[in-house]
């Protein structure tokens, strides 16, 4: 399972009009720790970023799963009310999930959502629909580990 981390980071930007302006983004990113979102997203800006930049904030995200799609200028994210059954206790248990989805408007981000849920078999309820704040997501790409020197990979031993 995906652990997702949001990032928040402080950067100068150069505008459209070529004004450059101090912003703070919030970026998306699977990581298996703090020290590791730390690490990948110092990466993600550097490469991003000119200048200097700094990692203001750190929190785990009660984002479930990401749905990228090739086309699409935001991120919304989505609140879905799923009902299930304690078979156990007997009893109904309600759940609520947070997805991300990339889309051009509102419209298309529930039709995508719908889509992209069309695998589950008990009823759900989008109880919200936004446009997030985040503006990048990182998912995790095994080429991008690193292993320090020293060290071997369990895989390779």
């Amino acid at each position: 399972m995906q652990t997702w981390f949001e990032c928040k980071v402080k950067y100068t930007k150069v505008t459209e009009s070529g004004k450059e302006q101090t912003v703070t983004e919030n970026f998306l990113l699977d990581a298996v720790s703090f020290t590791d979102a730390e690490t990948r997203i110092t990466r993600q800006m550097q490469e991003m970023v000119r200048g200097e930049f700094s990692v203001t904030d750190i929190k785990k995200s009660r984002i479930g799963e990401v749905f990228p799609y090739d086309m699409g200028e935001w991120w919304f994210k989505a609140t879905i009310n799923l009902v299930t059954v304690d078979e156990e206790a007997g009893k109904e248990k309600k759940m609520r999930t947070y997805y991300l989805i990339m889309a051009d408007d509102i419209k298309q981000a529930l039709e995508r959502l719908d889509e992209s849920l069309s695998y589950l078999v008990i009823p759900y309820v989008v109880s919200a629909l936004a446009v997030s704040t985040i503006v990048d997501v990182f998912p995790y790409n095994p080429s991008e580990s690193v292993v320090p020197e020293g060290y071997t990979p369990v895989s390779e031993e």
